[in-house]
């Protein structure tokens, strides 16, 4: 199978990409950083950042689609951004609805699942109705899940398993003994979908930022200086290289 890379005004490249030379990941995980800085270079408000973004969004979930990744998990809220300027989180909050509003009859057309994770109860009725709405139109899709974190706080959902699992445990569905990795493990926010191959940060920071961190523990990390507006096929398919090229040992020896 080939794939045809894009520029970002979708005019065809003349590179095909053979896929029998890269690893597809079965889920990759996105730290979508430099929406600001993007803004700032170009003398802009941050908002307008967070707009170009959301359009990086859909772009790269479409590559993903088109390559074979079966799910991107998209950090695109976390807890610790409540305490940004109020005008900012509104501003956010707004481009959420209006991405949902907007992009879910296209994510039902394309065969994309949406679905999101975290602490989804602090986000504003109407951008929970958007929301609910759009896990519940591409709930039959069979392509791409695209995974929103919102609200989301890797620490959070490690803190929301224990208390989970406390109650089961007080309620005698449970024994503590049983409690092992597995058993954590489905008592996180998605336990039905597989832990991330693969982690990309844009923007050339190093951290983890709270995000995923149980499901990350073998996860390939790929670091890229490129700022999330910009990242697209081209900057998703150097990723995958880079990728390709780990060997992943899993503690184990060659």
């Amino acid at each position: 199978m080939k794939f045809t890379t894009r520029k970002k005004d979708d005019a065809v490249l003349d590179e095909v990409v053979d896929l029998s030379e890269l690893s597809i990941p079965e889920h990759m995980a996105v730290i979508m950083d430099g929406n600001g800085r993007w803004a700032k270079r170009r003398g802009l408000p941050r908002v307008a950042g967070h707009k170009a973004g959301a359009e990086s969004v859909s772009k790269v979930v479409e590559a993903c689609g088109r390559l074979g990744i079966k799910f991107v998990t998209l950090y695109a809220f976390s807890s610790e951004n409540w305490n940004r300027p109020q005008r900012e989180v509104d501003s956010l909050m707004g481009l959420l609805e209006k991405f949902l509003k907007d992009k879910t009859p296209q994510m039902v057309n394309d065969n994309v699942r949406f679905r999101a994770i975290g602490r989804l109860d602090k986000l504003p009725p109407s951008v929970m109705r958007e929301l609910e709405y759009a896990v519940e139109v591409t709930s039959g899709n069979t392509g791409v899940t695209m995974n929103l974190a919102l609200s989301y706080g890797g620490r959070e959902e490690i803190v929301d398993a224990a208390k989970q699992l406390m109650r089961r445990c007080a309620d005698g569905e449970l024994c503590i003994d049983e409690v092992d990795n597995e058993v954590f493990g489905s008592a996180m926010y998605a336990p039905d979908m597989p832990d991330p191959c693969l982690l990309v940060r844009t923007s050339g920071e190093v951290r983890l930022s709270n995000f995923l961190l149980w499901q990350l523990s073998y996860a390939e990390i790929v670091i890229t200086d490129t700022l999330w507006p910009d990242f697209r096929y081209e900057s998703l398919l150097s990723a995958l290289r880079e990728y390709s090229a780990r060997d992943r040992r899993f503690g184990k020896l060659l």
